[in-house]
């Protein structure tokens, strides 16, 4: 029996050139729908992390989507436009009838498709913003014993409602 061996590790960055094509598909696209409008019965659906550099969105959908939303372009939807240099794009959209502008990187793109055609893309997802962590533990104050410093446990009994 022989062993196959494994191909070598490339010291090429292959596979982010080709994400970065494959982003060139919905950055293609949007750029033609701004242009010429949606054709035919073709629709898009796009899912990004809401938590990604560059994102604007208003702060009741940034609450409601903390990580990751899909917007449907479809039927209602205006000022449609790719920026200058293809990094984002901008869309206003109704959510429960309240309009919003929203803004959004490629870079943000986890998913693209196009159902009409039974076209979809996935992205690997951007690395999400970390929030601030401190280098050192809070201090205690002098003096305060230790134990007070440590977890406690809440039992949640307490704070529900019995049946009677």
């Amino acid at each position: 029996m022989t062993e196959t061996a494994s191909p070598p590790e490339s010291q090429l960055p292959y596979s982010s050139w080709t994400e970065e094509a494959l982003r060139a598909v919905p950055r293609d696209a949007l750029r033609h729908v701004a242009k010429h409008g949606l054709p035919g019965e073709h629709h898009f659906y796009l899912t990004f992390r809401t938590d990604a550099p560059g994102v604007h969105l208003p702060g009741h959908l940034k609450a409601r989507y903390p990580e990751e939303m899909t917007i449907v372009l479809q039927h209602k939807f205006w000022d449609l436009s790719v920026d200058a240099s293809g990094s984002s794009f901008s869309v206003g959209l109704s959510f429960g009838g309240v309009p919003a502008m929203l803004t959004i990187p490629f870079a943000a793109l986890t998913a693209f498709a196009d159902p009409h055609v039974r076209f979809g893309l996935r992205f690997q997802p951007p690395e999400p913003v970390a929030a601030a962590v401190p280098d050192a533990p809070p201090a205690v104050a002098a003096g305060a014993p230790e134990a007070e410093a440590k977890p406690q446990v809440v039992s949640l009994d307490a704070f529900r409602r019995k049946r009677e």
